[in-house]
């Protein structure tokens, strides 16, 4: 018999999503904007719980890509930006002809190395480029050492664009990941804490900004009763029918945050006889994680070959993942400058992501439990 396919990180319906939907076919409101555009902006800015104004965009990067033109980002600038990442954190960077330079991660967190972007900062300056940005990552919705990151860019005064894409529901010392930096980016991929099929959102202080940032998304259409075009704009709206899944998906975003902390209990629990292997957690009690995905590495290089054990998964049907491969380390990066000791290098090589999607039941933690016990014997 075949099994059936357990994923890393499936949509998961919470069950009132076709209301939403069915109430946008009803108005005709097919289009992007709309009721359920502004109830999920209302939606996410209550959840944040902070003075904030919400964007609803088609993608997280397109939010990033708006960010990093609001922080008045331009060709020849450099932007510096965590190497352990997704692509998308760096993309929008080139996009306007700005060069990413990579940075490190520390070991607590695998996030931003607070001691290489200060590096960083320095020698750019001596070189006559002070960076425009600085785009630090909440990896696997792990928080990345706000105090520490943020006091650096206050001090050399540059902004920080915080990339949130997995780290909504996550907080630090009791505050929302997402509301940190000047601006903040979430994304409601489908592998995602909540999803929207396709869909991102920028968070902001400022509600001009936002509304600048709505401007830009919609083509940037100046007021008049033709089309006038006195700025480059862009189709980056989000639609009132998957705002609607959006708006049904907040209404369980704390129960899937809660699963996927158990699936991370889960994995401890299951690792934890292995000394070989450290499940990754939050350092200290200070960082509260949702556990999007959750994340094993080896303790020592060589110690634990997490590759295998992602071929033996792969054999049961059930998915895996290497960590993000660094930025610096991409061919498209190839020439881009970076600065670190190998930190986020041996994350890569080591490391490995385990299924924790908030609908993984019993029946599937049991196959999961039991392949990786016979792996390990």
């Amino acid at each position: 018999m075949n099994k059936s396919k357990i994923y890393l990180s499936s949509p998961h319906m919470g069950g009132n999503e076709l209301e939403f939907i069915n109430e946008a076919f009803e108005q005709n409101w097919i289009a992007p904007l709309g009721p359920n555009v502004n109830g999920f902006e209302q939606d996410l800015k209550e959840y944040l719980q902070e003075d904030v104004h919400i964007a609803a965009l088609s993608s997280g990067t397109a939010a990033l890509h708006l960010a990093l033109i609001l922080a008045r980002v331009e060709r020849g600038d450099e932007v510096l930006c965590q190497s352990l990442t997704f692509a998308a954190s760096a993309n929008p960077i080139v996009y306007l002809g700005a060069t990413p330079v990579f940075i490190d991660s520390e070991e607590e967190t695998l996030n931003m190395s607070p001691r290489f972007l200060e590096e960083a900062i320095v020698e750019r300056i001596k070189k006559g480029k002070k960076p425009r940005a600085i785009i630090a990552v909440h990896l696997y919705g792990m928080p990345y050492k706000v105090e520490e990151i943020h006091t650096i860019a206050r001090n050399f005064e540059i902004p920080v664009i915080e990339d949130s894409a997995e780290a909504l529901g996550s907080t630090y010392k009791g505050q929302k990941c997402g509301t940190f930096g000047e601006f903040g980016i979430l994304s409601f991929n489908g592998n995602k804490i909540i999803t929207t099929s396709g869909g991102g959102a920028l968070v902001s202080r400022d509600q001009k900004l936002k509304e600048k940032a709505i401007f830009l998304a919609t083509q940037a259409r100046d007021s008049a009763p033709h089309y006038q075009h006195s700025e480059i704009g862009y189709n980056y709206r989000l639609s009132n029918i998957a705002a609607g899944i959006g708006r049904g998906q907040m209404q369980v975003l704390d129960q899937h945050v809660s699963k996927r902390r158990e699936m991370n209990q889960f994995y401890r629990d299951l690792f934890s006889k292995v000394k070989e292997v450290k499940v990754f957690d939050e350092p200290e009690n200070t960082y509260f994680c949702n556990h999007w995905l959750t994340v094993i590495k080896a303790e020592d290089e060589g110690s634990f070959d997490t590759d295998a054990l992602r071929m033996h998964l792969e054999e049961e049907n059930i998915e895996s993942r290497p960590l993000w491969k660094p930025m610096h380390l991409q061919p498209v990066f190839k020439d881009a400058p970076f600065y670190g000791n190998g930190i986020a290098e041996v994350a890569f090589k080591n490391g490995l992501c385990l299924p924790s999607g908030s609908n993984l039941g019993e029946q599937e933690k049991n196959r999961i439990s039991s392949a990786i016990e016979n792996f390990l014997k």
